[in-house]
């Protein structure tokens, strides 16, 4: 206490000025450079000690700062802020100027442009220059030519503006959920002698951090005092071994590294931009990417004369493999800098695939229409009517061609579906919006689409699947097995003494239960759960924990062993205050320490021997039971070290851990969570398997998998412990096989008392697998520091927003803020939902383009004109369909999303149901288009429209053409709801009543288009009986839909299904590089695959003719049915590559749908591109 009195005393005599500590940034910029040794002795040089440094900071080791604004206040202004400005979000006017970069759009304007220019035009008059320039009712028809080339105009400007606040609101939006994501980072701080957490953007320099196991540190430190700390660098260093930490050796803490093991206090040195991340920061020239929070670092390889400065971040894959710990001591390879992003979303693959052959299709046929408009104009005005070419006629001529480009244009605009990254983009935002009420904190937006497709998910079982609200519930000591807690009276005060010291001091400091928040509730618990299990034991022992720990500060315990996830243990040293030597107190799992008991306290409290065979009839009798009622089991013991014997040696874990003597086992119960069953059931229905991945004992996790229901009675399923797990999957030289793997995992339904490589494995096994026909997609749930290999390396990582550690959040594309197992699976449907509604979104949207298309294209080529105006298929094509994105996009999520099963990777956008309603309603749509524009001016009794010169008025024809064409579109857009064939479409429909304002409003502006917008519409107003008969029409599409669903889809054999996904391993290696986000594989795939199909053919024929000539010789080995990827193990040897050509092509696997084949080719390096090195085997085959 004195220390505190002392230091109240100092504060109040130093007045606050400018320049008051007794240093500055730059020395302590200067001294955080330095590493280990040097940075101990330039301490020791110029402050004395640790201390030394805290005096000149004005902060005591114990009491921390005051908190005295006056004095935060001046901390900041003499050593900065703990925060690292972001890049600047991009202008408005930026998006503008990129939205503006659209190809189609940039042609339309250039069209718009010469229509306007052309019109102001006026040729002289008579009669020379053939019937083009005659049919001009009177001079005002005329004048109003300009009205198109400025509707062009004005439309295409109102898409940009859509366009552009539409990214900028996601953007916004975005640096609202980084915003929201990083508030929530607290750190635990000292203020005033009491322990409090604090926003990470509220540390100053001089504060006392306490810093433990799973933290990412926020500022740069110097180690005040540490229990086995043990840090992960890689982050700075891109060194993957974990450096120890201590006072003696390296005690500077470096902002961006991570803890991985131990706990101990640290001064905070430097904060925001002079840590070392923002030193590092500024040396990029203090540019961030927008998608990460400057917490979550940097990957940028920026060579400086020839040296590669390598930032590694937990987001890169490299920092993933350093993790596994494989005994790969080679030279790190700089490897070229992956472009950060996990392989492009399952949907964005689909959709870049779909749009390309879109854009391809609408690009002929645009190139077609053009093409026959000029020659038929021309043919018709200089061959059949032979006119000379005149002069004074040229620009008339230059107007009909523009007019030609025009209608040309409006072909691709139609063909291409602008709507379609619309409604991706809404669809995501919408849902990652919604999930937050779902308690699901999306980190990357494509994980909630990716969700929708997940197969398996992997999940934890503590605080998952359970409560994480640890009881002790039975006990054995004294050689009793008490069914519940004992009364304290039972139990000899010997064995309870020890038992509640150890409990006291043998766990985190930091770990507490406090009292309740509101009267009558449970008791809080702070810190780690099973250490407050226990501590509430000792509670229920009617005895008090914080006295013992009073006494015995955190700076006296003598040594600490933390619990990691390879020891699964933690010890705590005390020296014995009478010198009588050391006493060690240890926890931990129970068939773990009691390996290393020799003694057992019997009844009286008096140590006897405890041999292996006692420890065996123990495990029989009491652990086992234990562990069947689904509790966990810890044992807690002790160890003397008589001071004759000397100090031990320490660091020789092996010997100090052993010779324990057992003070009591405990069974710990942690209730499941009363929902998760049913959640887990709907799982199953939903064709998603769970499995339950635990560092628990097995018989534990086997009781709380049934359970939960993960485990069904009768069922054929493998739980295995980790040991077992890498027996069956490792070689003799201890390395995973695929195919080992692949008989385990389709079975396995738990891993009990696995290690985080072990998760790591499982999920890489799962994800490579080939066994079953669509590859797997595997969600995963962690919360600690070691699961953030498999966090990453999964395609939905979860991470625990409660429990969870900074790593694992760091790791992980989705937090659960409620740490609850539902949220899973509501994550699921929306993932679901997200999927259905782009497909009910392009189902509508494809329908209009077919039909538009065909229109223009036929109506072009037969009357010199598209019945449909550029003006008016803009309307259709680009404010109808940004509107429909919004209320096909925004349909909420139902529970029946749950019971069908997910679609998988290579599943097609556009199903053959689908493709059977585009192609229907196309049908009849055109039918009843082509009736009124060849026959309807005798159905309506009005003027032909047809065959009209250049300026003509507006025909009643045509309006009625254009409005029956919105009406059928607008009803269409009913039927697009549903994409599984229900006959209900109206189905739930008040429930988004963002669908049906969309539809009311969309039909209110097609009214006001057609009454009053007349030239730049190209409308003219409808009588009320022309307008019912259109609304009939329209009407029609809801009754002809229910016909078409009438139509069994498997009788169409014809339908072809379109945008399938692209597999990962179709892109060549060699082609995935920094361009990536340039070249999409989609394009790519169309180039090559063309060129390598007829080559791929013919080889594979040859090849297959080798196989067999060397199959009996050479690999006898290869003729059992097991080894399926025979084709590529000759393929794999250099000798049998086709030297002379580039590269040789082997089947990559060939799938059958119910009706075609697609075989894939894929290049093989040969030795003579200097590749020479084996394809991935792990595919089938079928040769």
């Amino acid at each position: 206490g004195t220390t505190a009195i002392l230091y109240r005393k100092n504060l109040s005599v130093f007045s606050f000025s400018e320049g008051d500590f007794g240093i500055t940034v730059m020395d302590l910029r200067e001294l955080m450079e330095l590493r280990s040794g040097e940075a101990v002795t330039k301490i020791a040089d110029s402050y004395g000690d640790v201390q030394g440094v805290c005096r000149r900071l004005k902060t005591s080791p114990i009491e921390g700062l005051s908190g005295n604004p006056v004095d935060l206040e001046k901390r900041h202004a003499a050593f900065g802020k703990n925060f690292i400005p972001p890049k600047k979000p991009k202008s408005f006017l930026a998006l503008v100027w990129e939205a503006l970069q659209d190809v189609t759009l940039i042609i339309l304007e250039i069209a718009a442009v010469i229509s306007l220019g052309l019109s102001f035009y006026h040729p002289p008059g008579g009669d020379m220059c053939g019937e083009t320039a005659s049919g001009v009712e009177d001079e005002g028809e005329a004048q109003a030519g300009w009205i198109e080339g400025a509707a062009i105009l004005f439309s295409v400007a109102i898409v940009v503006l859509v366009t552009a606040f539409n990214d900028w609101s996601k953007e916004k939006q975005f640096r609202g959920l980084q915003n929201r994501i990083e508030q929530e980072q607290k750190f635990t701080v000292i203020r005033k002698g009491q322990v409090i957490q604090i926003p990470v953007s509220e540390l100053v320099t001089g504060d006392i951090a306490q810093i433990k196991y799973g933290d990412l540190l926020p500022a740069d430190g110097i180690l005040i005092q540490g229990n086995d700390l043990k840090i992960d660098e890689s982050s700075l260093t891109g060194e993957s071994d974990q450096v120890r930490k201590s006072l003696e050796k390296d005690p500077m803490l470096l902002s961006g590294t991570h803890v991985m093991e131990g706990s101990g206090r640290m001064v905070v040195s430097a904060v925001g931009l002079n840590s070392q991340t923002g030193i590092i920061f500024t040396l990029l020239g203090g540019t961030i990417d927008k998608h990460m929070s400057p917490w979550s670092q940097f990957t940028e390889t920026k060579t400086q004369d020839g040296i590669a400065l390598e930032i590694q971040p937990l987001k890169s894959d490299e920092a993933v493999e350093s993790e596994e710990k494989e005994p790969e001591v080679e030279v790190k390879r700089v490897k070229k800098v992956q472009v950060n992003k996990k392989e492009k979303s399952v949907l964005q693959g689909k959709l870049t695939k779909l749009a390309v052959q879109i854009g391809k299709a609408g690009l002929i046929m645009s190139a077609v229409t053009v093409i026959i408009l000029i020659l038929y104009f021309v043919i018709d005005t200089f061959g059949v009517q032979g006119r000379p070419w005149l002069k004074e006629c040229t620009p008339i001529y230059i107007q009909y061609f523009v007019k030609f480009f025009i209608i040309g244009v409006t072909v691709l605009v139609v063909a291409v579906p602008e709507g379609l990254p619309l409604a991706v983009t809404i669809s995501l935002a919408y849902s990652v919006k919604k999930m937050m009420k779902d308690n699901n904190l999306v980190r990357h937006l494509d994980a909630c689409e990716t969700m929708g497709n997940a197969t398996t998910i992997c999940s934890d079982k503590t605080g998952t699947l359970t409560m994480n609200r640890m009881t002790v519930v039975q006990a054995y000591l004294g050689d009793t097995h008490y069914k519940k807690v004992p009364e304290p009276d039972v139990i000899k005060p010997f064995i309870l003494e020890v038992m509640v010291n150890s409990i006291a001091i043998n766990s985190a400091y930091t770990t507490k239960i406090l009292s309740p928040e509101k009267e009558g509730g449970l008791p809080r618990h702070v810190g780690n759960k099973t250490e407050c299990s226990l501590l509430g034991f000792v509670l229920e022992l009617k005895r008090d924990y914080q006295p013992i720990r009073d006494e015995i500060p955190e700076e006296n315990l003598y040594k600490v062993y933390t619990f990691n996830s390879s020891r699964k243990s933690m010890s705590t040293v005390l020296k014995n205050t009478d010198g009588s030597g050391f006493r060690m107190y240890s926890k931990g799992a129970s068939e773990i320490v009691l390996r290393k008991c020799s003694h057992i306290l019997n009844t009286n409290g008096e140590p006897r021997i405890f041999k292996p065979k006692d420890r065996d009839e123990m495990v029989k009798n009491v652990i086992e039971p234990m562990a069947c009622d689904g509790l966990r089991t810890i044992c807690v013991a002790y160890r003397d070290f008589p001071a004759e014997a000397g100090e031990p040696d320490w660091d020789n874990e092996a010997d100090i851990l052993d010779e324990l003597t057992c003070i009591c086992v405990v069974g710990i119960e942690d209730p499941v969570r009363p929902e998760v069953p049913n959640a887990i059931l709907k799982c199953q229905k939903a064709g998603i398997t769970v499995r339950m991945v635990t560092g628990d004992n097995i018989n534990t996790a086997r009781a709380i998998a049934t359970k939960c229901g993960i485990l069904l009675p009768g069922e054929d399923f493998l739980c295995l412990e980790g040991k077992e797990f890498n027996q069956l999957i490792r070689n003799d030289q201890g390395e995973v096989e695929q195919e080992r793997l692949d008989k385990v995992w389709p079975k396995l339904r738990v891993l009990a008392r696995s290690s985080p490589t072990d998760k790591h494995t499982l999920v890489k096994g799962i994800m490579d697998s080939t066994v079953l026909e669509t590859r797997q997609v595997v969600a995963v749930t962690g919360d600690g520091t070691n699961d953030g290999p498999a966090l990453k390396k999964a395609d939905v990582g979860f991470a625990m927003g409660i429990a969870g550690t900074d790593v694992a959040k760091e790791a992980s594309d989705i937090i659960l803020t409620d740490d609850n197992f539902t949220s899973i699976v509501r994550a699921v449907m929306w993932g679901r939902n997200v999927y259905d509604s782009i497909s009910k979104f392009l189902q509508f949207q494809l329908t209009v383009n077919v039909v538009a298309v065909i229109v223009a294209f036929t109506g072009a080529c037969i009357t010199q004109d598209s019945p449909l105006k550029a003006v008016q298929m803009l309307w259709v094509n680009l404010i109808m369909d940004t509107l429909a994105s919004l209320a096909l996009a925004t349909e909420p999520p139902t529970e029946s999303l749950l019971l069908r099963k997910p679609y998988g990777r290579n599943k097609p956008l556009i199903s053959r149901t689908m493709m059977k309603n585009i192609l229907g309603h196309a049908v009849y749509q055109l039918t009843i288009i082509f009736t009124l524009l060849f026959a309807g001016e005798n159905f309506f009794n009005i003027d032909s429209g047809r065959n009209a010169p250049l300026h003509s008025p507006p025909s009643e024809h045509y309006t009625i053409v254009f409005n029956v064409f919105v009406m059928m579109q607008l009803f269409n857009e009913i039927n697009a709801r549903k994409i599984h064939g229900e006959r209900n479409v109206f189905e739930a429909i008040y429930r988004n009543p963002i669908f049906c304002s969309v539809v009311m409003g969309t039909f209110i502006l097609q009214i006001v288009i057609v009454q009053f917008g007349g030239k730049p519409f190209s409308c003219t107003a409808l009588s009320i009986d022309q307008w019912l008969w259109c609304v009939f029409i329209g009407v029609g599409e809801l009754l002809w839909g229910q016909l078409i669903t009438a139509i069994p889809t498997h009788r169409l054999k014809f339908l072809k299904e379109a945008g399938h996904g692209t597999h990962k391993e179709d892109v060549p290696e060699n082609e995935m590089n920094e361009g990536d986000d340039e070249i999409d594989h989609a394009e790519m795939e169309l180039r090559r695959g063309q060129v390598l199909w007829f080559r791929g053919l013919n080889r594979i024929q040859t090849q297959i003719k080798v196989v067999n000539a060397f199959r009996s010789s050479l690999y006898p080995g290869l003729e059992n049915p097991e080894s399926r990827n025979s084709i590529h193990n000759f393929m794999a040897h250099p000798e049998f590559v086709p030297l002379s050509e580039e590269e040789a092509q082997i089947p990559e696997r060939e799938e059958s749908s119910s009706d075609e084949v697609d075989v894939e080719i894929q290049p093989i390096p040969s030795s003579s591109t200097g590749g020479g090195e084996a394809p991935d085997v792990s595919h089938e085959t079928s040769c």
